[in-house]
């Protein structure tokens, strides 16, 4: 009697690495505490040690000033415009105790630099009204003090200047988009698994505001330490992980949360690093997301 017999049929596996080809028990690992190259909140752990030519940050002023802390900024600009109205106070007060303007003040005859300036808070007091042009009238400069025309010009110049360097140091903090960029928020673990039968390690990412992100893109960096075949150590070599750009799916439409793949091939970082080896490695994945916010136009990453 004949019977039926199946004949195996060899079936092509996919190459998959070496995180999916070894066969290892599960083994309680524990936490090591890592120092983070890139904190949580997006802000890089690194400070600048040793940098002797500071006069670099002065040429540079503006940005300087706008990468300040608000406390700061907000010091430096009272400070600015405190010394200038002192400054052109005393130099107003000096022109009135030159000409002997002080001397005269109860004489209706004298024709004094400036009306009504009695002593320095007055002089104060109209440094500040030229300054920030109030002009309230009562304190006045006439027109037999050549000096002072001058003077006058001059802060008026000088504190155009100072107000435009201070209010476009100011508009630009407040239109940076930080706060924009805490909307959007990240898996907290990000997982390798099988998709689409191949081993991919992937994330989630989501916009919490209605507001879209206009060009919105992302890309992905391996930080690790190195040797070169020379013999070089690098310790903080930065290596592209493929989110997609060669396929396009690098750039997103952040209408509901998606998810990013990398697929684990030849060509990826982890390709030669085992399921053993991983929990051991000394690395971190530095995710950077790009793009314009609907509302303000701005640029930002995160």
């Amino acid at each position: 009697m004949e019977q039926d017999v199946e004949s195996p049929i060899s079936i092509r596996q996919p190459k998959l690495p070496k995180q999916a080809r070894e066969d290892v028990t599960k083994q309680k690992c524990t936490k090591r505490k890592v120092q983070r190259y890139v904190r949580k909140d997006g802000k890089c752990n690194v400070h600048h040690g040793n940098v002797r030519e500071t006069y670099r940050y002065l040429s540079d002023i503006f940005t300087t000033l706008v990468d300040l802390k608000w406390r700061f900024n907000l010091l430096i600009f009272v400070m600015v415009y405190t010394v200038t109205w002192l400054f052109f106070g005393m130099i107003w007060w000096l022109i009135a105790y030159i000409r002997g303007d002080l001397d005269h003040l109860q004489d209706k005859e004298w024709s004094p630099c400036v009306d009504n300036l009695n002593g320095f808070v007055s002089a104060f007091l109209f440094s500040i009204e030229t300054e920030t042009t109030i002009g309230y009238g009562h304190r006045v400069i006439t027109d037999k003090c050549p000096e002072g025309i001058i003077l006058l010009l001059v802060q008026s110049v000088l504190g155009s200047i100072v107000n435009a360097f201070m209010v476009g140091c100011m508009f630009v903090k407040i239109s940076q988009p930080k706060k924009r960029a805490e909307t959007l928020v990240f898996s907290t673990n990000a997982v390798i698994s099988m998709r689409d039968g191949k081993l991919c390690l992937m994330f989630r990412v989501g916009d919490l505001r209605n507001s879209h992100i206009v060009e919105a893109s992302i890309r992905a960096k391996l930080i690790k330490s190195k040797q070169t075949k020379e013999g070089e150590f690098i310790p903080l070599n930065q290596t592209d992980i493929n989110v997609g750009y060669d396929t396009g799916d690098d750039r997103l439409f952040l209408v509901s949360p998606l998810i990013i793949s990398h697929e684990i091939n030849q060509h990826s970082p982890f390709w030669e690093i085992s399921k053993t080896q991983l929990p051991k490695e000394d690395l971190e994945i530095v995710v950077i997301l790009e793009g314009m916010v609907e509302a303000t136009g701005n640029f930002f990453w995160i």
